[in-house]
């Protein structure tokens, strides 16, 4: 969430009134919208063996990965042969169903619960293994395995690694309680970090995924956490006087790039991520927020509204003079850098809606990749390839994620719930 906009909304913050009450929690619902001009058409054979386990589930989860991605078009198995084996295969059957690539395997009972997990990605028209991989696992990784299926099938017909194996960040308010929640990629499978009853805002991953940096309100004024994820251990970050909020991870996950107002106005600050170490970055009146590193950990990207409305700045972590970067627009704020370093992701505001845009920062050119109204917080996948991010729909916040190039958007939406602040890790 902007800071521009989070100064409007402090008052409603702290009486608990952003985001409406929401029901228990229920599965996400996907809706995939658009895809590639050509899409990779993809038969997942239902795996076969160990009766009585959900290993359907595994071919609907990977299927329901790669049919978000917007790259693949899933072929109907029913009514076909069912090879777990590439000697079984009719290929001439499966090329006259339109097939090119064939997911085939079988899952195996192992003693103390355990199952052996085998899939075969075949190339139907070469009629080759493209990939093959053996999984031992308990019945609570039936998920994890499925994702890391997808990721194997994604990478190999594109090129590009897969990402529905990492995990979204997320804020919930449940009752009159606000919740972060940590989920699969597709939104399943969530868990809370955190409860509070105030209000929790900006979290975003460590480089390794194995720590949340997030800002709680829960001293009645915004403080800097870091939480582990693997033993929940968590402790003050940033908890100066007056406001502190916006962390941002550097690359090797040491530090943190914070905003203070401990001296003046909103200003950037790098701090250890113990909370030792404070050093400024920008200086002045203004409003300087939302800082972001780029990979190469050399330089940040931030809002500011130095010039008079807020835009997009860098400047280099050494310190110097600050270069605007955003022009089309009097409003463009909450920048994003993808993994791979060659995009800007950003809010810009146009004819009064607020809209995913992104930036090739290479030759300046940009494109707006959203048509909703009331977008926030966008947050890169691994891969570079696609942007999650918040809106409202119905009167309600809702997850979405949107391709680099627009075509593809996808919601995970819950019917009833309200999820806010984003952000995609590992």
């Amino acid at each position: 969430m902007s800071i521009f906009r989070t100064l409007l909304l402090f008052p409603l913050l702290l009486a608990g009134l952003v985001f409406p009450s929401a029901p228990a929690f229920a599965a996400m619902e996907i809706q995939v919208i658009g895809g590639a001009s050509i899409k990779i058409a993809v038969a997942m054979v239902p795996f076969q063996g160990a009766a009585g386990q959900p290993q359907l589930s595994l071919t609907q989860v990977a299927g329901d990965d790669l049919s978000r991605s917007g790259q693949f078009r899933l072929v109907e198995t029913a009514g076909a042969q069912q090879p777990t084996d590439p000697a079984q295969i009719d290929y001439k059957l499966w090329r006259d169903r339109g097939v090119e690539a064939l997911v085939i395997g079988r899952v195996m009972s192992l003693p103390g619960g355990r199952f052996e997990v085998r899939f075969r990605l075949m190339d139907a028209i070469k009629q080759t293994q493209l990939a093959g991989y053996s999984y031992n696992i308990s019945p609570e990784q039936w998920r994890a395995t499925a994702h890391e299926i997808a990721d194997v099938v994604y990478e190999k017909l594109t090129g590009v690694k897969g990402v529905f194996g990492s995990r979204i960040a997320f804020v919930q308010k449940r009752g009159k309680n606000f919740e972060l929640r940590v989920a699969d990629a597709d939104g399943q499978n969530p868990h809370t970090v955190v409860r509070s009853s105030e209000p929790l805002i900006s979290p975003v991953f460590s480089p390794d995924g194995a720590r949340l940096a997030y800002v709680s309100f829960e001293d009645k004024k915004p403080v800097v956490y870091v939480q582990s994820l693997r033993d929940g251990e968590r402790r003050q970050a940033a908890a100066f006087k007056g406001s502190n909020s916006a962390p941002a991870w550097s690359p090797d996950g040491s530090r943190l790039a914070v905003v203070l107002t401990r001296d003046e106005a909103s200003q950037i600050y790098f701090i250890n991520a113990d909370g030792s170490g404070v050093t400024r970055l920008t200086h002045g009146g203004n409003i300087d927020t939302e800082p972001v590193w780029t990979p190469d950990g050399q330089t940040i990207y931030f809002t500011s509204d130095r010039g008079g409305s807020p835009q997009i700045y860098r400047m280099p972590v050494s310190g110097g003079e600050p270069k605007r970067v955003t022009f089309s627009g009097s409003y463009n704020v909450s920048p994003a850098i993808s993994p791979d370093g060659r995009l800007l992701a950003y809010i810009q505001r146009e004819g009064g809606s607020f809209q995913v845009a992104v930036m090739e920062l290479a030759s300046g050119q940009t494109r707006v990749l959203t048509d909703s109204a009331m977008d926030e917080s966008p947050s890169f996948a691994p891969n570079s390839q696609s942007v999650l991010y918040a809106t409202v729909q119905g009167g309600r916040g809702v997850l979405g994620t949107v391709s680099i190039d627009g075509r593809t958007h996808a919601r995970l939406s819950e019917n009833g719930a309200d999820a806010r602040e984003p952000a995609w890790g590992h």
